[in-house]
């Protein structure tokens, strides 16, 4: 499992009974979690300064119960970058902390990259929610077009790039959904050398277009091919799935890639690892996800 060892402002202080007990920043949040099937708490005299938690509804969606008291939003730092938190409708903090070891990979590849070429490395990520990964790209140098079907998801990251003193930086904000603006991209004929995409699992684009992982991932990374340099970097999936494991997205990157880009095969790597949280104090940990990587 790959995880960040380096992400002060956040902790996972324990999970049990379905939740996990986090501190962001100031605050600590009580948040489900349907992984944590255990009951046993690690350190329950810690639950007792919890801040706020999320209550599911049994007719789905819930609500913010307030224990302690909690800001509607606060700031917490990832080493340079910053980001803005706000408890969401859905038990979402607008920040996925699992996706900090992905950061600093892209963030370690475009240096490196920067280094070799006089022309600026292009990122476009997609379903890029509040721009955790648009910001660490633009922090490390990139330009980024940053793309999402929800308004307000895209002013939060620009929000975020704001905080992070990054405004400045060549990042292009589009709401839009994704499937109909990488066909816009193909014809216009823009190229990327990294390209990321956050698939939900089900989701609607910003003119109610349906989105199922399990019907439109493959389509959506052949169409996105269209979209890589001479010259790329890197191919980000990240999923959640329980019913895709890293080894299915493995494949069609695989297959896709030995289709349309035969002449990268031989010197790139294809690899499918967990992500998630180590719990503090503890040899536990949480697993969030499988990235997906496509490497030169």
């Amino acid at each position: 499992m790959q995880y960040s060892k380096d992400f002060k402002d956040y902790e996972l202080l324990d999970m049990a009974g379905g939740e996990k007990l986090e501190k962001w920043g100031d605050f600590i949040l009580i948040r489900p979690d349907p992984q944590v099937i255990w009951n046993k708490k690690s350190r329950p005299e810690l639950w007792k300064n919890a801040n706020a938690r999320y209550i599911r509804s049994n007719t789905g969606g819930g609500h913010w119960e307030m224990l302690k008291g909690l800001d509607k939003d606060w700031q917490i730092k990832y080493k340079e970058l910053v980001f803005n938190i706000k408890p969401m409708g859905f038990k979402h903090t607008g920040l996925f902390p699992e996706h900090a070891v992905n950061w600093d990979n892209m963030i370690d590849k475009i240096k490196m990259e920067k280094l070799k070429r006089k022309d600026d490395i292009k990122v476009l990520n997609l379903f890029a929610y509040t721009g955790g990964a648009t910001v660490a790209c633009a922090y490390a140098g990139a330009s980024c077009c940053h793309v999402d079907s929800s308004k307000g998801m895209v002013l939060w990251a620009k929000e975020n790039l704001l905080a992070s003193g990054l405004q400045d930086r060549p990042v292009r904000f589009i709401v839009d959904d994704v499937v109909k603006f990488v066909k816009r991209e193909i014809r216009r004929g823009n190229k990327y050398d990294i390209i990321i995409m956050d698939p939900p699992s089900y989701g609607r684009g910003a003119n109610g277009e349906i989105w199922s992982i399990d019907k439109d991932l493959y389509n959506l990374v052949e169409l996105s091919s269209n979209l890589l340099s001479k010259n790329p970097i890197l191919f980000y999936i990240n999923t959640y799935t329980g019913g895709l494991s890293g080894t299915i997205i493995s494949n069609i990157l695989t297959m896709i890639l030995k289709e349309k880009r035969p002449d990268l095969l031989k010197k790139s790597t294809v690899v499918s690892d967990e992500i998630g949280i180590k719990m503090k104090d503890n040899d536990m940990f949480l697993p969030c996800g499988i990235t997906t990587k496509w490497e030169i």
